[in-house]
């Protein structure tokens, strides 16, 4: 299958080349590989100039935008960038981070799902992070979440669900869409990512609020929203995030700010919600 992949890169001098060295060292090599280097005042351009002197398949689009790690707007207007320069012949299409390192067989085995499951939209592996001198899970997620630090997207899926949203949460509404179409979803064990730099590790103040924003525009609703951040504020272990997203999404719905899905999706959304709640519970 043909993988086409997109990564945003702001200031990942200390990342950037292990990603793409990973790639390279892929048992099915990617197609292409563009990095989007956004803004970036370190050694970002110079390492990707570098291995796009040496892979015809990696190439390098520089863009400038805001400097502030914004989640969400910031790396999908990068990721856009990045796709308008590709042609539409990919089977997958995938936006990963720039701080990433996959195993060798990583495209191998992700292509095999698409392959012998035709109703897969999306697919992943995990992410771990460095504790203490060892690699453990980044639990930051369910475990049936594709992470958006490293999306693959069957291409009819990508298309059905109006490609990325420029929004906090987009890596979510990406799901909630697909299955909305459906797509089906999966994550693969087996295949363990190393994530260097922790997420959220350089999101900054300005952000606080998005998400809470986001499941307002989600259309989540009162009630789902007041478990969704519960739920964050415990996985995070901060009770403070819980007054931001709640702020956050009595903020939007007071400004009326513009809905990602239609009221027909959002009422799938928050179906899926619920029944996900209640199969917890019971």
């Amino acid at each position: 299958m043909n993988f086409y992949i997109i990564i945003p890169a702001h200031n990942e001098e200390d990342y950037i080349g292990k990603t793409l060295q990973s790639l390279v060292e892929q048992t099915s090599l990617p197609k292409q590989v563009v990095v989007v280097n956004d803004n970036s005042t370190d050694k970002t351009e110079n390492i990707v100039k570098d291995f796009a002197s040496k892979y015809n398949w990696i190439s390098l689009v520089n863009i400038t935008s805001s400097d502030k790690h914004l989640p969400g707007s910031k790396i999908i207007h990068a990721f856009n960038k990045g796709l308008e320069t590709l042609d539409d012949n990919f089977d997958i299409i995938c936006k990963f981070d720039a701080d990433l390192i996959f195993p060798r067989d990583y495209l191998d085995v992700v292509s095999n799902h698409f392959k012998t499951n035709k109703q897969l939209g999306m697919a992943s592996g995990f992410c771990f992070i460095e504790k203490d001198g060892d690699w453990v899970l980044e639990n930051l997620t369910n475990k049936d979440h594709v992470r958006g630090a490293l999306k693959a997207y069957r291409k009819t899926c990508f298309e059905q669900i109006g490609q990325l949203k420029p929004s906090m949460g987009w890596d979510t509404v990406d799901e909630l869409l697909a299955k909305y179409h459906g797509w089906g979803i999966l994550t693969d064990e087996s295949l363990k990512v190393k994530h260097l730099k922790p997420t959220g590790k350089s999101y900054n103040k300005a952000s606080k609020y998005l998400q809470g924003e986001a499941m307002y525009k989600m259309r989540y609703g009162l009630w789902i929203t007041l478990i969704s951040a519960l739920k964050l504020t415990y996985k995070k272990g901060s009770f403070r995030l819980f007054k931001d997203y709640m702020s956050g999404y009595f903020k939007a719905k007071f400004n009326k700010v513009e809905f990602l899905v239609s009221k027909n999706e959002g009422k799938f959304i928050r179906k899926l919600r619920w029944d996900g709640i209640f199969n917890k519970l019971f």
